[in-house]
């Protein structure tokens, strides 16, 4: 009796170990029929004029891709056209555009179309942030985070759809947050646009795939991507600016950014659904989903460790005016140096 026990548990063991390889090898078959070259691809990416934008149109022109980039600063866009046009693009296109217009997004779209004869993959990563506690923010601050993270990303799939479409192929990218999964104190108006647009992003990932669309959502956690200075800040906006650019520039808590372009850039070769950028993001969204109310408890208590309301109140300033000793120390010279050659300062 202990022997034929003992040969169908080994039975059985072979089978699943059978069964467990047809899974792996059938998940590889799928992987690499999704996967694209981006050689001659046409790549359109918005706020591509500096920070994460700009790292990702670095990646896309490395692996053989025609770029488009749209910003709002003509300047800016001009800059980064001629330095990506520096490291061999094969042809770029810089487009002033603001995304929370929908005109200027449609015009934007076909004008890039006509240029590059179509887009093969779309990534929205025009962003906005302003930092402070929730007795700070207002109706504007809700209103243009919608705005840009929600509405620009809504335009701009809208708008190059029905190409991908008639094509039956594409490709699109949605830079989220670890903020759209796991809701941060003194991010309230950043927080609840993120989490708009993660709920977009599955859901078009799940509509689009019919038509050989692939959407990736892609949820980071603090990069160096150098972009403390050009965001916004409440209240007390040096002591907010100070935390702000300190998380942003300690190897603990922030994510080398050309690392990270490289991994968003794969992603979308591969047809990801969700890419969560650096060890401490997916730690945070896992623990928060197995226990969301000991992880608000948690974000509760660093909120009683963060500066209070007062200072400049509602009012904001950017983080270049917001300037202090601790935040030009040694200790934020990782930042610093990004921001310059990401170019989110003037060298």
């Amino acid at each position: 009796m202990d022997r034929r026990n003992d040969n169908n548990g080994g039975g059985n063991g072979l089978l699943l170990a059978a069964g467990v390889g047809l899974c792996l090898a059938a998940r590889s078959l799928v992987r690499r029929s999704r996967w694209i070259d981006l050689r001659d691809r046409a790549v359109l990416i918005t706020g591509g004029s500096r920070g994460l934008g700009l790292l990702l149109a670095r990646e896309f022109v490395a692996e053989g891709a025609r770029v488009a980039i749209c910003a709002r600063d003509e300047d800016e866009l001009a800059r980064a056209g001629e330095e990506l046009r520096r490291r061999g693009a094969r042809q770029v296109v810089a487009s002033a555009c603001d995304v929370t217009d929908r005109d200027q997004v449609e015009r934007t779209v076909g004008d890039v179309e006509r240029q590059l004869g179509r887009i093969d993959v779309l990534v929205n990563n025009a962003g906005t942030i302003s930092v402070g506690p929730m007795e700070t923010m207002n109706i504007g601050d809700y209103d243009e985070a919608m705005k840009t993270h929600f509405w620009g990303p809504l335009y701009t799939t809208l708008a190059a759809l029905p190409g991908m479409r008639h094509r039956r192929e594409g490709r699109i990218v949605n830079i989220s947050s670890i903020g759209g999964k796991v809701a941060v104190p003194h991010l309230l108006p950043y927080c609840a646009s993120k989490f708009a647009l993660t709920g977009l992003s599955e859901g078009l990932r799940a509509e689009l795939k019919k038509d050989n669309i692939f959407v990736t959502t892609v949820c980071p956690g603090l990069m160096r991507t150098g972009s403390p200075p050009n965001a916004f800040f409440k209240g007390r906006h040096k002591a907010e600016y100070a935390l702000f650019k300190l998380s942003d520039s300690i190897p603990l808590t922030a994510m080398n950014a050309d690392r990270a372009a490289r991994r968003i850039v794969a992603a979308c070769q591969r047809g990801e659904s969700e890419v969560i950028l650096s060890i401490q993001a997916k730690i945070a969204a896992k623990f928060h989903g197995v226990f969301p109310g000991v992880s608000s408890e948690f974000y509760g208590l660093i909120n009683h460790a963060l500066p209070g309301p007062g200072g400049i109140g509602e009012q904001r300033a950017t983080g270049s005016d917001s300037e202090t000793a601790v935040s030009r120390s040694f200790l934020t010279t990782l930042s610093d140096r990004a921001a310059l050659e990401n170019r989110e300062v003037a060298s």
